[in-house]
């Protein structure tokens, strides 16, 4: 069935609140099964293996973030692109687009396997991780980068689906490997003693198989974003146009990553407590802003196709309306955290400390959700029109610039781990401000205004 005969998956036309509630909640549970995979790895390895281990296990996840942060923003132009075309109807370039997108993952994916192996020991000293968990951080970001190219591999299948309309399967794929990952980790750390290695495999068998599906959806498709292996190569033209849109998006999530790398660097000063304590809130301070993250990729596709068709008013409400919701969601799902921080932190490790560190910097950033939740949307809704340089350079601005300012003027003078706490809440508000300046300027949907 091609573009000309099925409306599945197009958003051009309906209820905007229904499509964006059907499209973004399976993108929501299945963010949500993403993150259990790290989660599940800390919980595990927190309460049977030791809060060093659990710290090894934490500053390991921004030098990952970090490497494949390039790929992700490619990633995002490329779904960008699949979507306009899918919402214009036009089958050769939707075709095109896939396969290059196709080849390219897998080129980018042999690379940042050879890096990461190779530059395991060199970045984890770059960022002073502590003799006491080197190793364990070692292992662990070693056999990480050993399976990258499957994480790749489904995070493009995923965005391909995800682009035309189809965020159920990719759902479906990441809770069998997600219950893969628990069955995996409790087998390997517990039956077999292999402490952080044990996660790290038990990650890495987990996400080929999710791999693995979504590879099978797509090549036996019947739609024109079906895979055909024969056709697998590079077109210049279409890796330009996909490239164009995604460099400054990969850049933007490198920088932000080597960022909070560096961030990472200032906690690392203090003990395994204080690393651990932050390792455990970030765990659930990326199960809370999930539903932004979701609405942002939700918003992403929407105005992608309502563009491609020409429905500029639709594309404005569809922003306003995909906010709200953000908003409302993170609140409802934050205030129980904010009040029941310490119970949180608790289900990561029983060390004193590590739970006072954990529950403080809950409660000092939850508050400040709500502008997560706008500059999210609007970065998603600004990209989905083909604009990543302006989203680029006020996150850079922001979360690099001004919060490496920030530490690099408080922290010789109060050394406190609260401040980068509040280094993460402060810039998250100044984005959101500049996001909205700009957005409501207009000048984005000028090109599409003929």
């Amino acid at each position: 069935m091609n573009l000309n005969k099925s409306k599945s998956g197009l958003m051009t036309e309906g209820s905007i609140v229904r499509q964006l509630i059907l499209f973004s909640i399976p993108l929501l549970i299945g963010n949500l099964f993403q993150q259990l995979y790290n989660t599940v790895d800390s919980i595990i390895v927190g309460n049977y293996v030791g809060s060093e281990a659990l710290a090894a296990v934490g500053t390991s996840t921004p030098l990952v973030n970090l490497l494949i942060g390039f790929f992700m923003g490619v990633a995002a132009g490329a779904g960008v692109i699949i979507s306009r075309y899918f919402g214009a109807r036009k089958k050769e370039e939707l075709t095109l687009a896939v396969h290059t997108f196709a080849a390219f993952t897998i080129i980018f994916g042999v690379l940042m396997t050879v890096i990461g192996i190779a530059l395991s020991p060199f970045f984890l000293r770059l960022i002073q991780t502590p003799e006491n968990i080197f190793s364990d951080a070692d292992a662990y970001l070693r056999i990480y980068f050993a399976g990258i190219l499957f994480t790749m591999i489904y995070n493009s299948g995923s965005g391909i689906l995800r682009a035309v309309g189809d965020s159920k399967r990719p759902l479906i794929f990441l809770i069998v490997s997600s219950v893969i990952n628990v069955v995996l980790d409790l087998v390997f750390v517990i039956n077999f003693d292999m402490g952080t290695a044990g996660v790290a495999w038990a990650t890495l068998i987990a996400t080929a198989v999710s791999s693995i599906l979504v590879v099978i959806v797509l090549l036996q498709s019947k739609e024109d974003y079906r895979l055909i292996p024969s056709k697998i190569k590079v077109d210049r033209s279409m890796l330009g146009q996909i490239i164009r849109i995604g460099i400054p998006s990969g850049l933007q999530q490198m920088i932000v990553s080597f960022s909070n790398t560096l961030v990472q660097s200032y906690v690392n000063r203090f003990d395994y407590a204080a690393i651990a304590g932050f390792s455990s809130a970030n765990k659930f301070d990326n199960f809370l802003s999930l539903p932004a993250q979701s609405f942002s990729l939700s918003i992403t596709t929407f105005v992608g196709q309502n563009l491609g068709a020409k429905q500029l008013e639709r594309v404005k409400r569809g922003v306003l309306i995909c906010t709200i919701m953000s908003i409302i969601v993170v609140t409802s799902i934050g205030i129980p955290a904010y009040l029941f921080a310490e119970e949180c932190i608790r289900v990561f490790a029983d060390d004193a400390e590590v739970i006072r560190v954990g529950s403080t910097m809950m409660r000092t950033v939850i508050p400040f959700y709500f502008a997560l939740c706008i500059n999210q949307v609007l970065t998603g809704a600004i990209r989905g029109a083909g604009i990543t340089t302006v989203p680029m350079m006020t996150a850079i601005f922001s979360f690099c610039i001004v919060r490496q300012i920030f530490l690099a003027v408080t922290m010789p003078i109060f050394n406190t781990v609260d401040l980068v706490f509040w280094s993460y809440a402060l810039t998250w508000a100044l984005c959101s401000v500049l996001l909205l300046i700009y957005y409501r300027k207009g000048h984005w949907m000028k090109r599409y205004e003929s």
